[in-house]
């Protein structure tokens, strides 16, 4: 997903960018322990692709790979060339999204905010393929936006992924 990140610092809303955050998924046995640098703001995919794996909205924040510890069991799914998807294999839960280089090693995560009760006060950092949002889904506020068109000049994409 990528979403572009917006303004040279992050406001404080609860945990700063380089604080300890830990999360799990719904039935626990998957434990995301975030120690160091990350981006305290979501952002917003409306990609086909992320609707299809989320039901209809893809939230993230981004952190570096090497501030991210991973306890219990994960099932990975590569969904394109460049990326990644996870989820707990017990309850389903979604985990993150990430970039791989080819070697299949994670470049940064874009973890699930849900996860994280540390994210429920994180404003909204960016929105992209704001042009293919679900009708039922309209984010307000003042936040960085880009279509479809704007987002795939700058970033790796899926061929043909929305028609």
């Amino acid at each position: 997903m990528q979403p572009a990140t917006v303004g040279s610092k992050p406001p404080d809303r609860g945990s700063s960018a380089h604080s300890s955050i830990s999360g799990h998924c719904l039935c626990g046995a998957v434990t995301i322990t975030v120690a160091g640098e990350h981006d305290p703001r979501i952002g917003a995919c409306h990609c086909r692709m992320c609707q299809r794996w989320s039901g209809g909205l893809f939230l993230c924040f981004t952190a570096n790979a090497s501030a991210v510890a991973v306890a219990g069991e994960v099932r990975r799914y590569r969904s394109s060339t460049f990326a990644e998807r996870a989820f707990c294999p017990r309850c389903g839960s979604h985990l993150w999204f990430n970039d791989v280089d080819d070697g299949g090693k994670a470049q940064s995560y874009e973890l699930m905010p849900g996860l994280f009760d540390a994210a429920r006060r994180w404003p909204l950092r960016s929105e992209i393929y704001v042009d293919r949002a679900m009708a039922c889904v309209q984010l307000v506020g003042d936040h960085r936006r880009k279509t479809r068109a704007e987002y795939e000049a700058e970033n790796p994409f899926i061929e043909g992924d929305m028609e």
